[in-house]
């Protein structure tokens, strides 16, 4: 049976993912309202977006104000935009992490997070190890439909310039139809695929908790 009426919780809604599940909620007739926490202005404005301005360090702070029925948690950086390890650390553990165990004290329906592809088991290099710990830490939480999606590379049109990007996303144009079996979970992915995946992830009465990349497109178009 279809929900609606529902509220929406987003954190990361300028990323390049967050940016996309923010416009696809808004005009989703499932959602009625959408509260956004975001460390800057967000250039959008509708009559179901309620936008709360924070510095985002202390989490604990505003525990009170994440309360809804799914929370999309989209957060994410590099250890090169972030400064550090430690920063690095902050926002790709630490945040989801305390925001999964906020969400289920308050009883928050559905949770779901982006991961990366090839995490899930230690020892593959520090960025997947931090994706791995994150998702460990996550799945302590209880809630009724608890998701981990795990993009390969992300196709979309950043604000930012991010060589290594530029770089996959010529190679996955050049051989991505090479990308086939066991290789096709490589294959670059559009943003709006992952953002819709992760909506209608939560729309499923019961979703499994990880999802590779391969299988986000079909979740995304779902009937």
């Amino acid at each position: 049976m279809e929900r609606i009426g529902k509220t929406a919780v987003v954190f990361g809604p300028t990323g390049a993912v967050g940016k996309d599940v923010l416009h696809l909620l808004i005009n989703d007739h499932r959602y009625e309202k959408i509260i956004a926490f975001s460390r800057k202005v967000i250039p959008v404005e509708h009559p179901k977006l309620h936008v709360e301005l924070d510095s985002l360090t202390d989490l604990s702070s505003i525990e009170d104000k994440i309360s809804g029925d799914e929370l999309f948690c989209c957060l994410g950086t590099t250890s090169r935009k972030a400064g550090s390890r430690k920063s690095f650390k902050a926002v790709d553990l630490e945040m989801p992490v305390e925001l999964a165990k906020i969400a289920s004290a308050n009883k928050i329906d559905g949770f779901i997070v982006i991961s990366s592809i090839g995490a899930g088991k230690y020892g593959r290099g520090f960025y997947l190890d931090v994706k791995t710990e994150m998702e460990n830490g996550v799945i302590q939480y209880d809630f009724n439909r608890l998701a981990i999606v795990r993009p390969s590379l992300l196709l979309a049109n950043r604000d930012e310039f991010r060589f290594s990007e530029e770089a996959g996303k010529l190679l996955n144009t050049l051989l991505g139809w090479t990308m086939r079996g066991k290789l096709k979970k490589y294959k670059g992915i559009k943003t709006t695929d992952v953002a819709r995946a992760m909506i209608e992830i939560m729309n499923m009465e019961n979703p499994r908790i990880t999802w590779e990349s391969d299988e986000l497109p079909a979740a995304a178009n779902r009937e």
